[in-house]
């Protein structure tokens, strides 16, 4: 294989609100965590155990508008991009590093109102109705042979 892949695809919670910076040049970049959860059951003490990974995303210019005006903290949403590392020095001058994903393609899964409604009423649904698929007229029924 000659190419090489960097993707990332994530299903996870916003940490924070996002954060915007603003640029002279008129861009922008929108920077939040997203909190993904691992769960499994330990087998020495047969307890359930939940390990969550941090990941810091950074959206750019409209994308990133776009994340600042729908998301909040507790939102589920899916995220798609690259994994990159940034080299930075600190107030000491000491070299850190920070790896981030950034995005390339999201969409929006649940708010925190409706994770919150669902996890109480213990009811999920994902149904698509696309708009083709309404209509005024009733059924039809094909199954004419049925003894009911």
């Amino acid at each position: 294989m000659s190419g090489t892949l960097n993707k990332v695809m994530l299903i996870g919670h916003l940490g924070d609100e996002v954060k915007m910076h603003y640029f002279e040049g008129g861009g922008c970049i929108g920077r939040f965590p997203l909190a993904t959860n691992e769960t499994y059951t330990s087998k020495q003490t047969n307890e359930r155990v939940t390990n969550t990974e941090w990941h810091n995303i950074v959206v750019r210019n409209k994308a990133a508008e776009i994340c600042e005006k729908y998301l909040s903290k507790g939102d589920k949403v899916y995220i798609e991009g690259r994994l990159k590392t940034r080299k930075w020095q600190d107030e000491k001058g000491m070299d850190r590093y920070s790896t981030e994903i950034q995005c390339t393609d999201f969409t929006f899964l649940t708010t925190k109102k409706e994770s919150e409604s669902n996890a109480s009423s213990n009811i999920t649904s994902h149904n698509t109705v696309s708009s083709s698929q309404i209509s005024n007229e009733p059924p039809v029924d094909d199954n004419d042979d049925l003894p009911f």
